[in-house]
């Protein structure tokens, strides 16, 4: 396979690399940005290409590359929750939410953007894509090249991830754990 798909890509891929290039300078405002936008592309498409050949090569780089200029913005517009100063600015925490309430909110948006960050890099994705995005999952799916079945077991994941990250282990988790420590307990005596 690795034969055909690299044929293929230097067949039906790289001839359109003048278009896309001038394409990607039209759409996108960093000129300096346009080398590694480029190779991303042809990274995706090639990933992607693994699994199945595209008919219509043209029309699947170019929506390659539309997408990956949509998840750059993206990107772009998301707000480091450590970087803003003031919590007001980010309109998640409650009006009448006292000193405390407030600082402790603050502290769990930084937890859970840490724990965010912490996440494998294709889990993140599809965590932010389905949670703050509101994706359905089959877009997601077909967005990142993967099966639904995946999309819902990233989701999963991360969403425990997150949870543990933020709160600490489920109570049914200390349950559990005490359980064990106790029934440890009983075997020495």
């Amino acid at each position: 396979m690795s034969d055909s798909l690299d044929t293929w890509f230097k067949d039906e891929v790289l001839v359109h690399e003048e278009a896309l290039t001038r394409y990607l300078r039209r759409a996108w405002p960093h000129p300096d940005d346009i080398h590694d936008l480029r190779q991303e592309v042809y990274a995706r498409a090639y990933e992607s290409a693994a699994k199945y050949i595209p008919t219509g090569t043209r029309t699947f780089v170019f929506a390659i590359a539309r997408h990956l200029l949509v998840d750059r913005l993206r990107k772009q517009r998301v707000v480091v929750i450590d970087s803003v100063p003031d919590t007001e600015a980010l309109n998640v925490i409650p009006e009448d939410a006292g000193p405390e309430q407030r600082a402790s909110a603050y502290e769990e948006l930084r937890q859970l953007a840490r724990a965010l960050d912490d996440l494998p890099r294709k889990c993140r994705e599809v965590v932010w894509m389905r949670r703050v995005e509101d994706l359905p999952q089959k877009e997601v799916a077909a967005r990142l090249g993967l099966s639904e079945k995946s999309v819902e077991k990233h989701v999963m994941k991360g969403m425990k991830r997150l949870t543990e990250a933020v709160f600490g282990a489920r109570p049914a988790d200390k349950t559990q754990d005490a359980a064990l420590d106790a029934g440890r307990g009983h075997g020495k005596q």
